[in-house]
């Protein structure tokens, strides 16, 4: 077993929350598996680049069941209920079936037509702001995923910006009081909505996960429904509110990538692949716990509940994987990332997710022909926490 000191990445403030990639480039550098203390102040077993954390990724001995964590830990589930993210094979498969069919990649490009008008919609509203600038996270990032989400879980009511807040702080806050405080809230309101659907049902996607049973018969619980509610709300927009603006502001901040995607607009689909590679969205993907002790790359990391983080953010800058892997490059070859994670785990909404992004990057881009960063990058502020990576915000003008 390889000993080392901890790397206390809390430490190291504002500078890691805004650029994390040479942290973890000289982790990799020294190995695959560094014993780390995070934001949030908990240790850690953090692994780094491409294969080793691909391989982690699929590990079903690294559980995701809350019931596997070590107390010693000291962390603690904010998500109410049970869904996809916090279970394990067999019961994982079992959620996962029946949903999945609501989420094909055939059922998903039905949905362009409506997030194309959404979009459009969005941006003559921006378009027309006084002064010709905004916060793009405010005027499209946001607004475009959480009003496709929520027309898609038939909650067209959701009080969206009480919501964003609760979500921001779930999964940003590094102060677990504040961060229980917003799960406490979200997870009343998420059980009145639940009531609601069940009471009121309609032609959607919520109401369809409560009243629809599988060929044996099998539905979601109650306790599952809050579960995926949950799931589906929050992920199903904070990944991609994150896309969009780390899309757009790598594309300002790389004017030659900008020109190339305006004098090609077919390169989009292209884009948004370098996008999730070089400034994916969810830097390091939901808690993993030990089972058993696991040897990666030379390191023992012992079983009983040890909190395990894989570094997507690093896995796709790994040059071994990706030549040249810190320059964004929208015509690279990006397959293979695991922006969207691995395994049984990989994202259910990834060509949802996809789509959003190209739609509204590419609206973006064809009504804005003159946008600009309105900014210093310097200067914008970061996500906090290592879950989620995305600016808070992100001035534009045109």
């Amino acid at each position: 077993m390889t000993t080392e000191t901890t790397v206390d990445l809390a430490a190291l403030g504002e500078r890691f929350t805004r650029d994390p990639y040479p942290v973890y480039a000289e982790l990799r550098a020294r190995g695959p598996v560094h014993r780390v203390r995070i934001p949030e102040g908990t240790d850690a077993w953090l692994v780094v680049g491409y294969e080793e954390g691909r391989a982690a990724l699929a590990d079903q001995r690294l559980s995701k069941e809350w019931s596997n964590a070590s107390p010693a830990l000291g962390v603690s589930q904010v998500a109410s209920g049970r869904s996809m993210l916090s279970s394990d094979a067999p019961v994982h498969t079992r959620l996962r079936k029946l949903v999945t069919r609501e989420f094909t990649p055939r059922r998903m490009q039905q949905l362009v037509p409506r997030v194309r008008q959404m979009t459009e919609e969005l941006l003559d509203t921006m378009l027309a702001l006084p002064g010709r600038g905004t916060d793009l996270v405010e005027s499209l990032a946001f607004p475009l995923p959480m009003s496709v989400i929520c027309e898609l879980l038939g909650v067209p009511f959701l009080d969206r910006q009480t919501f964003r807040a609760w979500s921001n702080i779930v999964v940003s806050s590094v102060d677990a009081a504040e961060r229980g405080a917003a799960a406490d809230g979200m997870n009343g309101y998420l059980a009145g909505l639940v009531d609601d659907k069940r009471a009121q049902p309609g032609d959607d996607l919520m109401s369809a996960l409560i009243h629809t049973a599988d060929e044996e018969g099998d539905r979601l619980s109650v306790e599952e429904l809050m579960g995926m509610a949950w799931l589906l709300l929050v992920a199903g927009h904070e990944t991609t509110v994150n896309l969009i603006s780390n899309g757009v502001l790598a594309l300002l901040t790389h004017p030659e990538q900008l020109a190339a995607l305006r004098a090609d607009p077919g390169l989009i689909d292209n884009a948004v692949e370098e996008a999730l590679r070089y400034t994916g969205p969810v830097e390091t993907p939901t808690y993993r716990f030990t089972t058993c002790p696991l040897d990666i790359g030379g390191t023992v990391i012992p079983g009983g509940g040890e909190l395990v983080l894989v570094a997507l953010a690093d896995a796709n800058r790994d040059p071994d994987r990706y030549p040249d892997a810190d320059r964004f490059d929208i015509t690279r070859d990006a397959r293979g990332h695991v922006a969207f994670g691995h395994g049984i785990h990989y994202c259910l909404g990834a060509p949802l997710a996809r789509i959003e992004a190209a739609v509204a990057i590419g609206s973006l881009l064809e009504r804005c022909p003159e946008l600009a960063l309105d900014a210093d990058p310097e200067e914008l502020t970061w996500r906090t926490g290592m879950l989620i990576r995305g600016p808070e915000g992100l001035p534009v003008r045109w």
